[in-house]
């Protein structure tokens, strides 16, 4: 299952890289740096990418709170972030501190 959820959390990196609006792009690699600090808190710096994984599989309802949280409204303007975008592209960024990570 890791690698399937690696595919996704690397396409997400790569459609975020590739976000041509670069207000929408800011706002999304904050939300990204949010979720990464949420994780960061819960798995600490020493976690496998097992680990990872298996919080991966409830962190939709949570992304969706966190990323409403930190949505000021002024950036209502760039569109709604897409929470599964955000959620995967932090899982990614994150994955890749896993002590077992390997490229």
């Amino acid at each position: 299952m890791i690698e399937i959820s690696r595919m996704q959390w690397e396409d997400a990196r790569l459609r975020l890289d590739s976000e041509s609006d670069p207000l929408r792009q800011a706002q999304l690699l904050d939300l990204v740096d949010a979720v990464a600090g949420r994780l960061r808190r819960e798995l600490g710096s020493v976690f496998s990418l097992s680990e990872l994984d298996e919080r991966y599989a409830d962190a939709e309802s949570w992304t969706i709170e966190l990323v409403r949280d930190c949505t000021p409204s002024g950036h209502a303007r760039v569109g709604l972030p897409d929470t599964a975008l955000v959620q995967d592209a932090a899982f990614d960024l994150y994955a890749r501190g896993a002590y077992d990570y390997r490229a």
